[in-house]
């Protein structure tokens, strides 16, 4: 009996590559990586399994259906998990249209690619078929200083990065509705761990400390996020593959509120354990904490209640917010040439996002 084959899109990105190297690691299952290679991917981040003969890559655009259409016809996916997307909100408020090409129009592509796929496999295989969608909390828009977001929380998404992740819901579960193409999607809060994008505020913070460089935060930093460790979200997304029912959404967090503000002061305390031969002569990394002006439709708070996915289908979050940014922290101090080949790149550590 052969092993199952997942497509992943979007696999040698910071989630994706996660996912990938967990599947790999912790399945049977064979795993063929789709995946464009844009700024954000990196091949480096799956050096772990990219010898494996059940990992397979292919460089493709989403948004070429040609070539979706011929890695669906040559593997002969029993399920598909699309990760594919663009996904910094600073970069949407510099370059939007990237955002709808990608995040709406890639879609779309896959969801018919899929459904023509889907249209043509036999009875039991169809029954058995799966296109999960992996989404962001950040379609909800924002909290006030009650309240959690739920699966039936409405949508009012603030930035073109989370209108785009909004439109991609709305299209998979219509897709769904009218030609019945069995589909989940979950919707989950701030990742942080390993292999994730300097860009992003954790690993911008871990590596601007190091350097001595100022460590900047959006307005007074009171901004709240649930944050959640990425190989957590791992399993969370291999768990609602594989036993959530077609057709519902899981919201996936990671019961961890926290402001900007306290994220950075917690990285620099275990960086002031961790690395005490402080740059420059300060004398604790909060030193370097520099205040900016904030972002623009900055939502205040995001907060997820998880109970669905609990109850429904037992999983369960295994990492605190301590012992999740300590792993994040050792793994960034000892993957420096990492961290290195990422920065030689495009990006550079400069501000985005910033309407003139």
């Amino acid at each position: 009996m052969k092993n199952k084959t997942l497509l992943i899109t979007g696999g040698a990105g910071f989630i994706g590559s996660a996912l990938v190297r967990h599947l790999i690691e912790i399945t049977d299952y064979r795993v063929v990586n789709l995946d464009k290679l844009t700024y954000a991917g990196n091949l480096e981040s799956l050096g772990p399994v990219s010898s494996n003969d059940r990992y397979v890559f292919e460089q493709v655009d989403i948004c070429n259906a040609a070539e979706v259409a011929r890695v669906f016809r040559e593997h002969r996916p029993d399920a598909i998990m699309h990760l594919a997307a663009e996904s910094h909100v600073d970069r949407s408020i510099d370059g939007p249209a990237a955002f709808i090409e990608t995040n709406v129009t890639g879609t779309c592509v896959l969801l018919e690619a899929a459904r023509a796929y889907w249209n043509e496999l036999p009875e039991a295989e169809k029954t058995q078929f799966r296109f999960h969608h992996i989404s962001t909390d950040e379609v909800y828009g924002s909290l006030g200083a009650e309240g959690l977001f739920s699966e039936t929380s409405p949508y009012q998404p603030n930035s073109p990065y989370s209108a785009s992740k909004a439109s991609s819901d709305h299209m998979v579960r219509a897709w769904h509705e009218t030609y019945g193409l069995p589909a989940l999607i979950t919707n989950c809060s701030n990742n942080y761990g390993p292999c994730q994008f300097p860009e992003k505020l954790v690993p911008l913070i871990i590596l601007n400390a190091l350097a001595g460089k100022p460590l900047p935060i959006y307005g007074k930093g009171d901004q709240i996020r649930d944050w959640l460790y990425v190989d957590d979200h791992a399993r969370a997304l291999l768990r609602v593959l594989e036993t959530g029912r077609s057709g519902e959404t899981y919201n996936i967090g990671g019961h961890n509120e926290k402001t900007n503000l306290e994220v950075v002061k917690t990285l620099c305390a275990i960086l002031d354990q961790k690395r005490p031969d402080h740059p420059g002569g300060i004398g604790r990394y909060e030193e370097l904490i520099t205040h900016v002006t904030d972002r623009p439709g900055h939502d205040q708070r995001y907060a997820i209640d998880a109970s669905k996915i609990e109850q429904e289908l037992g999983w369960m979050p295994e990492e605190t917010f301590e012992s999740g940014m300590t792993k994040t922290v050792d793994w960034y101090l000892n993957n420096a040439t990492w961290c290195q080949r990422v920065l030689d790149g495009s990006y550079r550590g400069e501000r985005l996002g910033v309407i003139e």
